[in-house]
């Protein structure tokens, strides 16, 4: 069964002048020439995404759009009209947001967070501004201490509310945030907490002391490029850390605390020191 709005492989069915037929059961659905990869024949095979065009007619192609049905992707509009807006999605076609699904009028210039989704009344790709009808935490797939996905999705009084897996809502907070973050940005982070209600407290990064073996390579690295010595201690403001080193000052002294008790670096008044054998 095929999925619009979806990377399908299909086989090529027949070749033409203007692009090759691909079987999808006893349809056969146009791959543009202008798509069609050098060398193909038919009963090839091909990973291929399909969409409807212009003239509503099922089309496929090689080109890879900024997201699929299910995901939740930052776009630029291009046009805006009294229906709704279309979005730049990295395809031939751009795509439509009626406007029962904007928050307010989407303006051509401007960025948005939609999640795609395909209309069950027209069977057609489309995107809609309101996300939340597509998140819940009644039935939570995450527990305390997960890695997860995260994806920064608007701000709030506590800091962030952010997207966690594409599935729940969470909050990051502005005192565990350390590194300039843009409403779209998908970054990597952690379940801090679950509160009641289900309600998720979320932190970039690695946890514990699984962070503290990434970044500990850094610092050794860092103190090796830098003659075995960096001016930076337990004292020095969490923002300068944060340019060097690019992690929070708790990661930091958890790392430096424990290459110390390794005896791989020694502290000084002024920063920390490498030890011989290391340099």
């Amino acid at each position: 069964m095929i999925k619009v709005g979806e990377y399908n492989n299909l086989r090529v069915k027949k070749e033409t002048d203007f692009g090759v037929y691909m079987a999808a059961g006893e349809e056969e659905i146009l791959l543009p020439k202008r798509f069609v990869p050098r060398g193909t024949k038919t009963g090839d095979e091909l990973e291929v995404f399909l969409y409807h065009d212009s003239e509503n007619r099922l089309i496929a192609t090689t080109q890879r759009p900024f997201g699929k049905v299910g995901d939740i992707v930052l776009l630029k509009a291009v046009d805006a009209t009294g229906q709704g807006a279309f979005l730049d999605w990295g395809l031939m076609k751009d795509i439509f947001v009626p406007k029962s699904q904007q928050h307010a009028t989407m303006v051509a210039g401007q960025e948005y967070l939609v999640m795609i989704y395909l209309d069950k009344m027209t069977g057609r790709v489309a995107a809609s501004e309101k996300i939340d009808q597509y998140l819940s935490n009644e039935e939570l797939t995450v527990k305390e201490l997960d890695p997860v996905e995260l994806l920064i999705y608007r701000r709030n009084d506590l800091g962030f509310q952010v997207i966690i897996n594409g599935k729940h809502t969470g909050i990051l907070h502005a005192n565990e945030i350390f590194k300039q973050v843009d409403i779209g940005d998908k970054i990597p982070g952690f379940v801090k907490s679950i509160k009641e209600e289900n309600k998720i407290d979320v932190v970039l990064g690695k946890r514990g002391y699984d962070k503290v073996e990434d970044e500990a390579g850094k610092i050794l690295r860092l103190l090796q490029e830098n003659d075995g010595y960096l001016p930076y201690h337990d004292k020095s403001d969490p923002e300068e850390i944060y340019a060097f080193f690019g992690m929070s000052k708790k990661t930091f002294k958890m790392t430096t605390g424990n290459l110390y008790k390794q005896k791989r670096i020694i502290f000084t008044q002024t920063g920390i020191k490498l030890l011989d054998e290391e340099a």
